[in-house]
């Protein structure tokens, strides 16, 4: 039996000495394959007069941008791994929270001043502070943070910088992303309510399916202390039923505040428009008007604040024509025979209105707006909750922007959103929606500003002092058309420093403006080159 074990032992050891010579031969092939070559000139590109292609370079970008979009991809596996975590212990704590509420606890409203005792009570105490369900008394204008709006498609912004415009499209993918996120949960929301989920004053949820084509425009800021805030809003075809919901990110997952019911059907807007002279461009106002709120919306009043004499009968004669010819009653003229002021002029309105509360658009006569801006001043103003201050889009003068006022075309294709175009009026506060009510309990306006500017921001001050929400957006359905202005010398010099300065950003943008301060220096720089050119044709 012994014998028999010695060649099976030596059949193992031949095989595992076949086995070693295979992999030194292996290693062999891996330094020959592995170690570089000499001549380093045949390896770089540029060197020894080598050349390489073009398909190089594309290969060699291909593969660090695979290795780029890897790495990417590996920390949003990451990313979402730690929000799947933070979820989880999220609803352990709120399980423990409820086997274990020690009696006589105060709620986060009372407490949130307090550091908070765990994370999910962290979490909601960002939400009361904020401005979710009441507004904060800011100091100035300066503090309040504004909203940014978006559709599906777009977003309208403030903040521009180098890189950023008035009106992004395609969105950029990192938002986009965020965006897709935000209304996927709020129409999960919607489509599978809590109990909790539907009443806001009396109107019942209807339940209805809703997907991402109903979705009609949302707002989100972020404040760097609390998180994101998003309204947004939903509506069905030809439906004036809005869905509205809140969600809240506190620098974590994305939390519901309110998922509500809104409807727009028999809200009155109020119009008031304070006007003095300036028939023509009146006339292109009301045609707006016509074809906006008369002809397509019909849930609006009109209040035309008329001051002086001169024009007055003209601008009478405009609205009798438009009654006729639309059979619309729904208008009041209220003459005024006083100097202009625009705060007194929208107080008298406000005052002419007698059949109790209304939502009220304080206008100016440059005011061009869709019936999509109709609907969002419905939905972000509430009596005694939020008022509305829209950031509208105010064109550049077209003779400048156009090269000639020939060349400019109608005013229905200048409605739009560039840089060279125009800009976001974020200085200007006098176009707002608020409801009567609130405007009669803030105090109105400081009747006592007479002309240009002040007036507004008074008004806008009160409400930021206020407990009131003030919702601070651009709006893309909302264009200032431009007109030459005039700053009188009868203003005071804040109220003049402020005109010149709305005139010189109501021309043209930085670089127009920047071709018109050189224009001699170009000219005589085109002299120059156009010299030179013919004298070396003639050499």
């Amino acid at each position: 039996m012994p014998r028999r074990g010695f060649p099976f032992q030596g059949r193992v050891r031949w095989l595992f000495l076949a086995l070693f010579l295979l992999l030194v031969l292996l290693l062999f092939a891996y330094l020959l394959e592995c170690t570089p070559p000499a001549d380093v000139s045949q390896v770089l590109p540029g060197l020894a007069g080598e050349t390489y292609g073009k398909e190089y370079y594309q290969a060699l970008l291909q593969e660090h941008e695979e290795r780029h979009l890897s790495r990417a991809s590996s920390l949003k596996r990451q990313i979402a791994q730690l929000k799947q975590e933070l979820q989880e212990m999220s609803e352990k704590l709120k399980l423990m929270q409820d086997k274990k509420e020690p009696p006589g606890v105060q709620g986060l409203g009372e407490n949130k001043d307090q550091e908070p005792g765990d994370l999910l009570e962290f979490l909601h105490s960002q939400i009361d502070k904020a401005e979710v369900n009441t507004g904060a008394r800011l100091p100035s204008e300066y503090a309040l943070v504004p909203f940014e709006s978006f559709t599906s498609s777009k977003v309208y912004q403030l903040e521009m910088g180098l890189t950023r415009h008035p009106e992004e499209k395609p969105v950029r993918k990192d938002r986009r992303d965020e965006l897709v996120e935000v209304v996927e949960a709020a129409l999960d929301i919607i489509n599978n309510p809590d109990e909790e989920d539907g009443v806001e004053d009396d109107v019942p949820v209807q339940r209805q399916t809703y997907a991402d084509s109903h979705f009609v425009e949302g707002l989100y800021r972020t404040e760097r202390d609390k998180g994101t805030l998003y309204e947004l809003f939903f509506t069905k075809e030809d439906s004036s039923s809005f869905r509205h919901v809140t969600l809240f990110r506190p620098f974590g997952p994305i939390m519901k505040v309110r998922s509500t019911s809104v409807e727009t059907l028999g809200t009155i807007i109020n119009i008031i428009v304070p006007l003095a002279g300036r028939v023509d461009t009146f006339s292109q106002f009301l045609q707006n008007f016509r074809e906006v709120c008369i002809q397509r919306d019909r849930q609006v009043h009109l209040t035309v604040v008329y001051f002086g004499q001169e024009g007055q009968q003209e601008v009478k004669s405009s609205l009798e024509k438009m009654s006729r010819e639309e059979n619309f009653s729904n208008y009041t003229l209220v003459p005024v025979d006083e100097e202009f002021s625009r705060g007194r002029g929208l107080d008298i309105g406000a005052h002419a209105w007698k059949k109790g509360d209304v939502l009220m658009f304080f206008c100016d006569v440059d005011i061009r707006f869709s019936p999509d801006f109709l609907n969002t001043c419905r939905l972000h103003a509430a009596p005694n909750k939020k008022v509305f201050y829209p950031v509208v889009f105010s064109l550049y003068n077209p003779a400048i922007v156009y090269g000639s006022l020939e060349l400019a075309p109608p005013i229905e294709l200048q409605l739009i959103h560039k840089k060279d175009a125009g800009f976001w009026r974020d200085f200007g506060f006098g176009m707002t929606c608020q409801y009567r009510s609130d405007f009669l309990n803030i105090g109105g306006f400081d009747l006592e500003v007479k002309g240009w500017g002040v007036e507004d921001v008074h008004l806008y001050r009160k409400y930021l002092r206020s407990e009131l929400i003030v919702i601070r957006t651009p709006v893309s359905s909302l264009f200032h058309l431009w007109h030459e202005k005039q700053c009188a010398d009868e203003l005071t010099p804040e109220q003049y420093r402020m005109c010149i300065q709305s005139k010189a950003m109501n021309e043209a943008s930085h670089p127009h403006l920047g071709m018109l301060v050189f224009r001699e220096e170009i000219e005589a720089h085109l002299r120059k080159q156009a010299f030179k050119t013919q004298s070396r044709t003639e050499d």
